[in-house]
């Protein structure tokens, strides 16, 4: 190898692997108390992990093949090229430490390798470019890998760099055809994620994978087709089910009579940004991170058995608006065509609201301007702030007292018109980089996420207390529900405890202090505010009033490709595999869930749970052909 111009793509390969073998370890490293540390286990995640690493490095060193073909032997020799070597080495080694150290501070946030998150991600780099530089020291992070791949090679030059190349085109040609080769044989053998599946710890799974290989396979599978991937029943049979189970199917929609109030009351629904249970008081956190929602929990309805249906916020606000069980893939919120489906905002409409959509951000993050304004809204968001109205700003938006100031104005505005109001305010605060306003809690900005949750609730029952001394405060109903957990890690792949949510309705002229305890659904939100507030409709809505008496307890939860259904003490869920799943929830509690072994599943419990997510998707896809 001393005369061959391959030994630095060896070099670089040996680099890679051994780079990527670290990163595991120090991940594992960070999850020491979820990861099963089984012999056996342990063996099997290193060993196809490892697997993981060459698969992804065959495709990683496509271009540096091809470069050390195309380039003529006297060429090769010269100083300048030398030189550029030298910078190919560099920047490799630069590339791979920053994944490495990418996947560190990725896992840190979701406790995942690189997935779809990080797809959606890379769409909004204005967003994550600044929240990274908000929230991590990126020059000197930067300027450390940067002089640590200089020190490595320049230490490691006479491994990585010949002297002379001697290397005949025949031989260049024979090896970097059999490189090149290499990643069509693996694309056949391994285009897909489930070699990873080595365990029921979702920790040792994640582990097992490659970060750059689950990017990229997020990529291609950011669509996913229902039927292409899960398990189906007739379609004409899907909708005789539907209806026995919604009473609507898909050409008859459901008629929902409700009785009528004597005055249109407004409504202000606040989605707070990963407002877990867990945070809350009020299920027996000792923090005291929410004393004014837990106050206002115990003076309002309060629904504290209440499931998200996702991990993102789009999954929140399509659960909210849409009424639907989560699709795979995309939520509907980030697809082309997201318009066709009924809305609460339609709902709305009809009825004479006026609605706006109020975000502290960017609207077109995530596409939420685009659904909002398509779906009845208009919409108000980062732009829409004068500089007066700022006091305080980071990368995903203004802070949640300036949001909520602008709330009032618009309610002032609306109410002079005698019109009744429908707001959806999107929250941003308690997100990484957790920096909000000084001397506004006891806990100093840029701390961590404890003191953004409690920065959220005094912003809220700061809004509160300003919005009672208005004369449309008396006719409003006032919402806060949290888009989804703030951590969705855990053990498993579908951890329940990681769903639960806060639910909260409050109007003391209106509405009695009640706690609801019954299972529900973040998907049940408009069509119980609908019963308050003496709407009717005739809509496709899979959500159900769960004050109602004849309400059936059930909460659906997905994680992007698993789709689940909590039903009297079961999770039942359905994989890309076309294979159903039935296990028995042993314990949950805030902190953690327990399942037992998979049991078997009945024809009547599998026929159900199809009928749920293959009727979404089919309507989702029937109603794009309008």
């Amino acid at each position: 190898m001393n005369k061959n111009r391959y030994k630095l793509l060896l070099s670089l390969a040996i680099s890679f692997l051994i780079i990527n073998t670290t990163t595991r370890v120090v991940l594992m490293l960070m999850s020491i108390k979820e990861v099963d540390l089984e012999f056996v286990v342990l063996i099997k995640t290193f060993a196809v992990g490892f697997l993981y690493d060459i698969i992804t490095m065959f495709y990683y060193f496509i271009p540096l093949v091809i470069y050390l073909f195309i380039v003529p032997t006297k060429i090769y020799n010269t100083k300048l090229h030398k030189v550029i070597l030298y910078l190919i080495a560099g920047a490799t080694l630069f590339c791979m430490i920053f994944d490495g150290v990418g996947e560190y501070f990725f896992w840190e946030e979701f406790g995942k390798r690189f997935n779809f998150i990080a797809v959606d991600y890379l769409v909004y780099t204005h967003e994550v470019l600044h929240n990274i530089q908000e929230s991590y020291p990126l020059p000197y992070i930067l300027s450390a890998i940067f002089f640590i791949s200089l020190l490595v090679v320049f230490y490691f030059r006479k491994q990585f760099f010949i002297k002379e190349d001697k290397t005949k085109y025949q031989y260049r040609l024979k090896v970097s055809g059999a490189l090149l080769l290499a990643p069509v044989v693996i694309f056949n053998l391994f285009n897909k994620q489930g070699l990873s599946n080595i365990s029921n710890n979702i920790y040792n799974n994640e582990l097992a994978k490659n970060g750059l290989y689950s990017l990229f396979s997020a990529f291609r599978q950011n669509e996913m087709k229902y039927s292409e991937f899960y398990k189906t029943i007739e379609n004409k049979q899907v909708f005789k089910n539907l209806k026995r189970l919604e009473n609507f199917d898909d050409i008859n929609p459901k008629i929902v009579i409700n009785k009528k109030t004597e005055k249109k009351k407004n409504v202000i629904l606040i989605m707070v940004e990963s407002l877990s249970a867990e945070y809350m008081g009020i299920y027996g956190n000792r923090k005291n991170l929410t004393p004014h929602l837990d106050n206002l929990a115990k003076s309002s309805l309060f629904f504290n058995n209440l499931f998200a249906t996702g991990t993102r916020t789009v999954r929140g606000m399509e659960a909210v608006t849409l009424s639907i069980p989560p699709t795979p893939g995309r939520s509907i919120v980030k697809r082309p065509v997201n318009d066709t489906l009924d809305s609460a905002g339609d709902v709305f409409k009809e009825n004479g609201y006026d609605n706006r959509f109020i975000y502290a951000g960017h609207g077109y993050f995530d596409n939420m301007n685009n659904f909002f304004s398509k779906n009845g809204f208009e919409t108000i968001d980062r732009l829409d702030f004068k500089d007066s109205e700022v006091t305080f700003s980071n990368a995903w938006g203004v802070c949640d007292e300036d949001l909520l100031n602008k709330t009032i104005q618009q309610a002032n505005s609306i109410s002079k018109r005698k019109k009744p109001f429908f707001f959806f305010v999107m929250t941003t605060s308690n997100h990484r980089p957790f920096t909000y306003p000084d001397n506004k809690i006891d806990i100093p900005s840029h701390t961590g996420r404890d003191g953004a949750v409690k920065y959220t609730d005094y912003a809220i029952n700061n809004f509160l207390q300003k919005a009672k001394t208005k004369p449309w405060f008396k006719d409003t109903i006032f919402v806060i529900i949290a888009d989804h957990n703030g951590n969705s890690a855990g053990k498993t792949s579908l951890p329940l405890y990681r769903y639960k949510i806060p639910l909260i309705i409050y109007s003391p002229q209106n509405i009695k202090p009640k706690t609801i305890t019954k299972l529900s659904s973040q998907i049940d939100t408009m069509p119980t505010i609908f019963n308050l507030l003496g709407i009717s409709y005739i809509k496709k809505f899979y959500g159900n009033n769960i004050l109602d008496r004849s309400y059936k307890k059930r909460a659906f939860i997905g994680n992007y490709q698993k789709l689940g259904y909590v039903k009297d003490g079961y999770l039942y869920y359905l994989t890309p595999d076309f294979k159903t799943h039935k296990i028995k929830i042993k314990k949950l509690t805030l902190r953690g869930v327990k399942y037992n072994q998979e049991k078997s599943i009945s024809k009547r419990e599998e026929e159900e749970i199809i009928t749920y997510y293959q009727s979404a998707s089919l309507l989702y896809e029937k109603s794009k052909k309008r």
